[in-house]
């Protein structure tokens, strides 16, 4: 079977070495995946030491594998080491805009999704936390990331310790469409749901959680309008003083 196919989020490690010699050669092999234009828009911050764990987990929610993985990974859109290299070769960047961040997230995040493909196959298991597009601001004042620099993704990466049960996915036909997008009916949108509603663990969320159903638990509990409006201004902010948009 291959390995995607049983690809699980790990947050538990085991106390064992993650060796330089081989997370080096898998972020090299990384670096052989598409980018826009070849130009390999990200950068990757290394994180090992347990000091600086401490002081990335509050970013992060204070999630307990982040300061319990062997190695942590942040995956930055990078357009300071192109604007530099035009800088020093009488070349003019045009590369502090929105349309180049967007490039660059789309660098960085394609860059991070290949090094976990390579990392699972050598039987390294690695966490996406999500958290990283929340709180980019801290996460710049942790690892001093300069002017267009910005944190992207983050993987939490180690040898498992635990062999959790496989996430639930929607059918292909949820997501597939042919020629044309082909929009959502209320039909199809309970053909394509009714495996993930009807899931006990689901069913739980909405008992604990005092819902009705499993949509409002993601609306009302966990990702909330109030929370990305407010998030989505931070992320603003961040772009300002990072220098992709400019008033």
């Amino acid at each position: 079977m291959k390995t995607i196919n049983t690809r699980r989020s790990i947050r538990r490690y085991a106390q064992r070495e993650v060796s330089e010699e081989l997370l080096n050669c898998l972020l090299s092999e990384a670096m052989r995946t598409q980018t826009m234009g070849n130009l390999q828009l990200y950068s990757v911050v290394v994180t090992r030491s347990d000091e600086m764990k401490q002081r990335l987990a509050p970013a992060h929610f204070n999630q307990p594998m982040v300061t319990q993985a062997p190695v942590v990974l942040t995956f930055c859109a990078d357009t300071r080491r192109m604007t530099a290299w035009a800088d020093n070769r009488q070349a003019n960047a045009g590369y502090d805009n929105l349309l180049s961040y967007q490039n660059a997230a789309t660098d960085a995040l394609l860059y991070c999704q290949t090094f976990c493909n390579l990392a699972e196959e050598e039987g390294l298991g690695c966490c996406f936390l999500g958290t990283t597009v929340y709180m980019p601001q801290m996460i710049i004042d942790t690892l001093q990331l300069p002017r267009l620099v910005v944190p992207v993704a983050t993987i939490t990466l180690g040898w498992p310790d635990e062999q959790p049960p496989l996430t639930d996915r929607l059918p292909l036909a949820a997501i597939m469409h042919n020629e044309t997008y082909k929009d959502y009916t209320p039909e199809s949108i309970d053909r394509f749901y009714a495996e993930k509603e009807s899931l006990p663990e689901n069913k739980e969320f909405v008992r604990i959680n005092n819902k009705q159903t499993l949509a409002q638990v993601f609306t009302d509990c966990r990702y909330t309008k109030k929370d990305n409006e407010a998030m989505s201004e931070g992320l603003m902010e961040v772009l300002k003083r990072q220098g992709f948009i400019n008033d």
